[in-house]
């Protein structure tokens, strides 16, 4: 594992913060619901913690060392997770797999609904991580840049994968080996979060759009298209169409991609630079066509016929929310056999029929079909094999990478 360096967040890193927490990925939609307000003094207060203090300002000697295991006498797991990401009875008195999981095993799981966003939650348990301290928590989920933050600073503990033979078997390809944790020795991906293209069928005259190029390039567009206010996503989706790998890309790739999109948004191409507040112009059909999150997609479906989707040729991004086991958890080996159990093609069946996320579980498709044939046949919950070999991850970045590509990126949507 690397060490770990000093590192403060710059004025430009807390702006692309803001920008996440308020309208961008932070604050997708789980269902109905948003996952993350970023807005108001909790966002305000996270981002202020990471900023007056920096991110933790060395890493500790004895960090990632594995902690004292209480699973074989303490039959508990605590469990921190995003709000409606977890499948709820139709009364909405229980949460039935985690209930199975108890009669199954014993365990009891406490589980918290406490991530409101990735930064918030982190500096929430910081203090006690730096520390060496318990944080209360054997389990939690969060987004992959904040996921490899926290295994860098040695503050997940490893997996032991006797314990998780379903997860090592049955986790997709596209998911199997991030950079950020090769051969996942830390980590499991609870979700997948795609970044595809999204267009109104009607407000295009029925033509399909399925390429940056075309948001571009097409005139028949001009002035209807919006990208993402996220780097990560609409750079990446800009680098795959020029045919480079986000994950692999230099500066001057990266610097490619920004020209590109200047030249759109010079000849007024591109309407602007959005969160996830393009849905209403995109169902209305002020915007024709644009970058989207395939989790708004589905849900735009559900209201709009005339909303469709597309899978360039080039390629797509995707991200993922992430499990792990904070150092000094006491209860590690009950933590991991609740990562295994999601594992189980049944369960994650029945965890993806309520949440509407990608399900990073292969061969789950038959048993998702036995509770609803739609979302079996829905590629933005199951990809299919033509669709997750399209998949693509942005790389992990240095913080000197990362201070220089959000200054450029900020000044392209003016931000």
């Amino acid at each position: 594992m690397e060490s770990y360096e000093p590192e403060r967040l710059t004025p430009v890193q807390l702006a692309a913060m803001r920008r996440s927490l308020t309208s961008g990925r932070g604050a997708l939609t789980r269902r109905s619901l948003l996952r993350a307000s970023g807005m108001g003094a909790l966002a305000v207060g996270g981002i202020a913690t990471l900023g007056a203090c920096g991110i933790p300002p060395a890493k500790r000697a004895d960090a990632g060392l594995a902690s004292d295991d209480h699973s074989a006498k303490e039959k508990v797991l605590n469990f921190s997770n995003w709000t409606e990401y977890m499948d709820v009875s139709e009364d909405e008195k229980s949460r039935p797999t985690l209930e199975a999981f108890t009669e199954r095993t014993g365990i009891r799981v406490k589980y918290t609904e406490d991530i409101n966003d990735n930064v918030e939650f982190f500096g929430k348990i910081k203090p006690q991580l730096a520390a060496g301290q318990d944080t209360g928590r054997d389990l939690i989920c969060v987004t992959d840049w904040l996921a490899a933050r926290i295994i860098r600073l040695g503050w997940a503990q490893k997996l032991d994968a006797s314990n998780l033979p379903h997860a090592f078997a049955n986790v997709s390809a596209q998911f199997r080996s991030p950079d950020w944790d090769p051969g996942r020795a830390y980590s499991y991906p609870w979700t997948g979060i795609p970044t595809v293209i999204a267009y109104n069928k009607k407000a295009t005259g029925g033509r399909k759009v399925d390429s940056v190029t075309q948001l571009l390039d097409d005139p028949k567009l001009k002035g209807r298209v919006s990208f993402l206010s996220e780097m990560r996503d609409t750079v990446g989706m800009t680098l795959l169409d020029q045919g480079k790998d986000p994950g692999k890309f230099s500066d001057a790739d990266f610097d490619g991609a920004i020209g590109r999109l200047q030249k759109a948004v010079d000849k007024k191409q591109i309407r602007r630079f959005t969160g996830n507040d393009y849905t209403a112009d995109l169902s209305k059909g002020d915007i024709a066509a644009c970058v989207a999150w395939a989790g708004d997609v589905i849900q735009l479906q559900a209201d709009n016929p005339d909303i469709e989707y597309a899978i360039p040729a080039a390629g797509y991004i995707t991200s993922s929310d992430s499990l792990l086991v904070p150092a000094q958890a006491r209860h590690k080996t009950n933590a991991e056999k609740l990562i295994d159990y999601y594992y189980e093609p049944p369960v994650a069946a029945q965890l993806a029929a309520y949440i509407n996320y990608v399900c990073p579980v292969d061969g789950v498709r038959e048993e998702l079909a036995k509770i609803d044939e739609s979302m079996a046949s829905n590629t933005l919950i199951l990809p299919d094999k033509e669709m997750a070999a399209k998949s693509r991850s942005f790389r992990s970045l240095s913080t000197e990478e990362e201070t220089a590509y959000e200054e450029k990126f900020a000044k392209l949507i003016g931000a």
